[in-house]
């Protein structure tokens, strides 16, 4: 059927959202916050789709990395607090600290700027980011003492929380290295606190330790992949499958596109650039309006698949920039503007975020969170 999106389009679903969202506020009880992480585009998924779908989920935090994406949340009307992840340049601190929204800090220069705009009236909210052993953004435990002076100083700048990430949590179920880095982040905190620095919030769990570790969720959980429904990796899934816990993560995602041609060419034909693929019968194929600008992978060139009225299509020859092509041979009574699934399902037939990145090399993540953000983003139920 014609549709009014456009020739692409990504549907995300309100109650998939929802029911993660739910799921993992039963991982971990009542008693600790929910932050959902909805940097990046809402991982793909649309920053101002996905906070209004989560508009009435069990959700007390947004995270998201950049003040622009803040202020998105705000647009939304939610009143929900936001925390800054991300570095903030020091010209855009007042910017952020007056509209309200909590703020990751790790440089002495961050606070002593703050400090000059700070007042008892608008205090400037911020979160210390401990580094433990992820060796990114953070605060080193040899720099606490003199960090502690510097807040002291600056006596508007009130330390809301404190956090940290671990580095290998979801790539092995070997988790000694992230219980070296919950030991470590537990000793910086006492530390602070030797020097008179407390915080009311806590939070190092990412999805994959909200999910496995208790121990880690401290007042606050950062969600992120799993609040949409992927898994952070097989090892999270398998070691969440050993503890014995059942959990459902439902894919809030899916994209697609439609047939702007279809035509029969003969057995030897080359298809697309370079040549690189030659048909080896007579083939009905198909033009898609999707290409690697759209983050369709020019990886998938001879070797992803597309899906056309619960048929599965190969992909042939190389990803063009805007386009593609695929063997609809097989698909039966194919025509212009027929819809086609890109992620997601189509009759019985499925192709995952997983599968896409197995095919390219890399991971879920970087699958959605390619998908370039100027493509409509739709609420489906």
């Amino acid at each position: 059927m014609p549709t009014p999106h456009g020739k692409t389009w990504v549907e995300v679903s309100r109650s998939a959202l929802a029911q993660n969202a739910a799921t993992l506020a039963r991982a971990i009880g009542q008693k600790v916050k929910l932050m959902a992480v909805v940097k990046s585009n809402a991982y793909g998924h649309g920053i101002n789709e996905t906070v209004r779908a989560l508009s009435k989920a069990h959700v007390d935090w947004f995270g998201v990395d950049a003040l622009r994406e803040a202020k998105i949340i705000r647009e939304t009307g939610s009143k929900k607090p936001v925390l800054i992840l991300g570095y903030t340049p020091l010209a855009a601190l007042k910017d952020a600290m007056r509209s309200g929204f909590s703020l990751t800090v790790y440089n002495h220069e961050t606070v002593t700027a703050l400090g000059r705009i700070a007042s008892a009236k608008h205090p400037a909210k911020i979160h210390l980011k401990l580094e433990t052993g992820t060796s990114r953004q953070g605060l080193l435990a040899k720099d606490i003492v003199s960090f502690a002076k510097t807040l002291k100083k600056n006596p508007h700048v009130v330390v809301e929380g404190m956090s940290t990430h671990y580095a290998n949590i979801e790539d092995t179920t070997d988790h000694a290295y992230a219980m070296s880095q919950l030991s470590r982040f537990n000793a910086m905190v006492r530390a602070f606190g030797v020097a008179g620095v407390t915080a009311k919030e806590k939070h190092t769990a990412c999805s994959a330790a909200a999910l496995l570790y208790p121990q880690t969720h401290f007042t606050m959980v950062r969600a992120g992949i799993a609040l949409y429904g992927l898994w952070p990796s097989k090892e999270t899934h398998v070691s969440v499958e050993n503890s014995g816990k059942k959990m459902t993560l439902r894919p809030a995602l899916a994209w697609k596109t439609i047939v702007a041609q279809v035509k029969i060419l003969p057995k030897g034909s080359s298809v697309s650039y370079g040549l690189t693929e030659k048909l080896t019968r007579d083939s009905k194929v198909a033009v898609i309006p999707v290409g690697y600008w759209d983050g369709f992978d020019r990886g998938l060139s001879s070797i992803g698949h597309a899906l056309v009225r619960g048929h599965r299509a190969k992909i042939l020859g190389r990803v063009c920039m805007n386009m593609c092509v695929i063997d609809a041979t097989d698909v039966p009574g194919i025509r212009i503007e027929d819809e086609v699934t890109l992620i997601g399902r189509s009759g019985k037939e499925v192709i995952t975020t997983e599968d896409l990145a197995g095919a390219t090399g890399t991971i879920n993540y970087e699958i959605v969170t390619r998908i370039n953000p100027l493509i409509p983003r739709v609420l489906v139920a």
